[in-house]
């Protein structure tokens, strides 16, 4: 019910980014190597995830009342700016994006690990943010299950991953899978990636290039 209400009362432009393709799902769902593949196979730039970069990330998962605010505040402000440089190109791909950010900062609001007046402020913020941007011309939604994540997950090691219960990637799965059932931004192409491997199999790779590729012959 919450999306859906988001969605109504977003205030956006009809405008669409000429060629900006936006890639979202769960945590392990394999954004980032598709992200790379597409940006290679239609030559256009790639943008990653602000994550590498972000000096709160190791200490929010230690201490998530004390860094969640913040934190979503660093994502927020790094994907406007990364939304506003997307939109002087002619075509880019996008490991996630500014339209998606409200999934994580809605969990922590719910968690206890953001307040309320925080995270009204955040959604302010964001609306007046989205206010200025333009749609992008594709949104691609990557299903996972659960299990599939975690295996991922557990392969990348990434250290402060390791140490999330399963059920906050339960809880990341269900909001997904709601945000995007009220998804109406842009065209949408969604994608279910649990027995697929497109890092490793050159016939899963074909297929997820082309599943794309006719879509966006489709939104031309």
């Amino acid at each position: 019910m919450y999306y859906k209400d988001f969605f109504e009362k977003l205030t956006m432009g009809e405008d669409k980014m000429k060629g900006t393709i936006c890639i979202d799902g769960v945590v392990g769902a394999g954004k980032s190597t598709l992200g790379e593949i597409l940006a290679n196979e239609l030559n256009i730039e790639f943008f990653k995830e602000p994550v590498l970069e972000n000096p709160l990330l190791d200490k929010f998962y230690y201490d998530k009342k004390r860094y969640s605010f913040p934190l979503q505040v660093f994502f927020l402000n790094k994907r406007f700016k990364m939304i506003k440089e997307a939109d002087d190109l002619n075509g880019c791909v996008m490991d996630r994006s500014i339209y998606g950010d409200v999934i994580f900062a809605k969990m922590l609001m719910e968690d206890g690990d953001m307040t309320p007046e925080e995270f009204e402020l955040y959604e302010e913020l964001l609306h007046n943010m989205l206010e200025h941007v333009k749609r992008p011309r594709l949104m691609i939604y990557l299903e996972n299950s659960v299990d599939r994540a975690i295996e991922k997950i557990k392969m990348r090691g990434r250290d402060y991953e390791q140490i999330v219960p399963k059920r906050y990637w339960e809880s990341l799965n269900e909001n997904y899978r709601g945000y995007f059932e009220s998804y109406d931004i842009s065209e949408i192409l969604v994608i279910n990636v649990d027995n697929r491997d497109i890092k490793n199999n050159p016939e899963d790779r074909k297929y997820f290039i082309d599943l794309v590729k006719a879509k966006l012959e489709e939104t031309k």
